[in-house]
């Protein structure tokens, strides 16, 4: 699902907002998650899952197309952990 698939989805489930109301409070959901990940906290939606930041060390990396050998730059990259819910959910569980 793409966010305007998303945005629809709920627009039609919501009758009584507009497609701009709609469009406007996933577009804050997503940026207040994007500042939070930036600011280096966590997010949890209870039952979805948590999207935290996890520390990659630098390491010696390979370029696949020379074989030459790279040096790659310490860098924070986005995690995310499936909730209990969501786990179950996707393995028949519930």
């Amino acid at each position: 699902m793409i966010r305007s698939e998303l945005i629809q989805k709920i627009a039609d489930e919501n009758p009584h907002l507009t497609q701009r109301e709609v469009e406007r409070i996933v577009n804050t959901v997503f940026e207040e998650i994007v500042t939070a990940l930036s600011a280096g906290n966590r997010v949890e939606l209870r039952g979805f899952g948590a999207f935290s930041v996890k520390k990659r060390d630098g390491r010696t990396g390979r370029n696949p197309r020379t074989g030459e050998t790279v040096e790659v730059e310490e860098k924070h990259v986005p995690f995310f952990k499936t909730g209990k819910l969501l786990r179950d959910r996707l393995n028949g569980d519930s």
